[in-house]
C-alpha cells in the first residue's frame, strides 16, 4: 500500500514556554536529541523573544548550537518582533521562523504587543529578510473564532490568507489557539481554504480537550490538509485559555492514528510512550 506522506510538527516550544521553573538547557537538548533519533523531522523548538516575558526561552541560541546539523530537518523558532528577527538571522542551525498573527485584534495585542495593522509591515520585512536564508511560517491564530467578540468569519480567514500569500508567505498554519472550536468549524474553514488556495502550504495547529482530539484530526484530514502539529503528552496550549484540560494534540495518540490511516510520518511509534512519559516528567518537575 502506498502511504501518503504527512508533515507532523512536534512543538516542545509550545509545551515548555509557560513552565514556571526553567528547564536546564542540557535537559532540553537531551530531549530534543531523543526526538531526532526516533524520526521527528519537524521541530518547533524555541523562540527569540525577551527573556523578561518568556524566561523559559532565554537559551534559544544555546539550544540550537547544541543540536546536530538539521540535514533536511526543520528547526523552527518563533519570532515576534524586529529584535527577534535579527537574532534568528544569525542563529546557528536554524532553518525557519514562525510569526504568530491573530485574526483577533485583542489577542494580537496580548500576544505580541502589536496591533494587526502594525503586523503587516513586520510580515513583509520577514518575507524579505528570510528570502533564500530561512523558511517562514505564519501562524494564523484565532482562525476558527475567538472568545473576545472580535469580528470573525470564514471570509475574514480567507482574506488574511490571500493577503499573506500576496506578501510572499508560502506556509500558513491555521491555529485554534483556545482549543474551543468544534470539529465541524475546523473542517468548514479548512475545506474552504483548500478550495480557494489548494492544500500546499496550509497546516493546522490545534489545541483540544483530550476527548475531542481525534475528531479534530479527522476534520483536518477530511479537508485534505497534510500538515498537523502537536506535542508529546499533550503538554502546553494557550495560557489564556483558562481550561487546564486544553492542551496541544498529544503526539503519542495522533501519530499512531495517522499511521493507522495510511499516512507516513517517519516517526518510530514504539518510542512514543517513553518520550511521552519524559514530556510528562518534565512538566511535573518544571511546569
Amino acid at each position: 500500500m502506498t502511504r501518503t506522506p504527512i508533515r507532523y510538527v512536534e512543538c516542545p516550544r509550545d509545551a515548555w514556554q509557560g513552565f514556571r521553573r526553567f528547564i536546564p538547557t542540557e535537559e532540553k537538548v537531551a530531549f530534543l536529541r531523543k526526538m531526532l533519533e526516533v524520526g521527528f523531522r519537524h521541530l518547533d523548538l524555541t523562540s527569540f523573544v525577551s527573556p523578561k516575558w518568556v524566561p523559559q526561552m532565554a537559551d534559544a541560541e544555546e539550544i540550537l548550537a547544541a543540536l546536530p546539523p538539521p540535514q533536511g530537518r526543520t528547526y523552527l523558532a518563533i519570532v515576534a518582533n524586529e529584535k527577534g528577527l535579527e537574532r534568528a538571522l544569525t542563529a546557528p542551525n536554524l532553518t525557519a521562523i514562525g510569526y504568530p498573527f491573530s485574526l483577533s485584534e485583542t489577542f494580537q495585542l496580548k500576544n505580541t504587543n502589536r496591533s494587526r495593522e502594525e503586523s503587516w509591515p513586520l510580515v513583509k520585512a520577514m518575507v524579505e529578510a528570510t528570502e533564500g536564508r530561512l523558511g517562514l511560517v505564519v501562524y494564523l491564530s484565532m482562525a476558527f473564532g475567538n472568545p473576545y467578540g472580535d469580528p470573525w468569519s470564514v471570509e475574514r480567514v480567507l482574506e488574511d490568507i490571500a493577503r499573506l500569500r500576496e506578501l510572499g508567505v508560502k506556509e500558513i498554519a491555521l491555529a485554534d489557539t483556545y482549543g474551543i472550536a468544534e470539529a465541524s468549524r475546523i473542517g468548514e474553514v479548512l475545506e474552504k481554504a483548500v478550495a480557494r488556495f489548494g492544500p500546499e502550504g496550509l497546516g493546522a495547529h490545534l489545541h483540544s480537550r483530550p476527548d475531542r482530539v481525534l475528531e479534530k484530526v479527522e476534520a483536518v484530514l477530511g479537508a485534505g490538509v497534510l500538515w498537523l502539529e502537536g506535542a508529546l503528552a499533550g503538554v502546553g496550549g494557550c495560557p489564556f485559555a483558562g481550561d487546564e484540560l486544553v492542551g496541544n494534540l498529544p503526539t503519542e495518540k495522533v501519530v499512531p492514528y495517522l499511521e493507522g490511516k495510511g499516512y507516513a510520518t517517519g516517526i518510530d511509534l514504539g518510542a512514543l510512550p517513553q518520550l511521552a512519559g519524559e514530556a510528562a516528567r518534565l512538566k511535573l518537575l518544571y511546569g
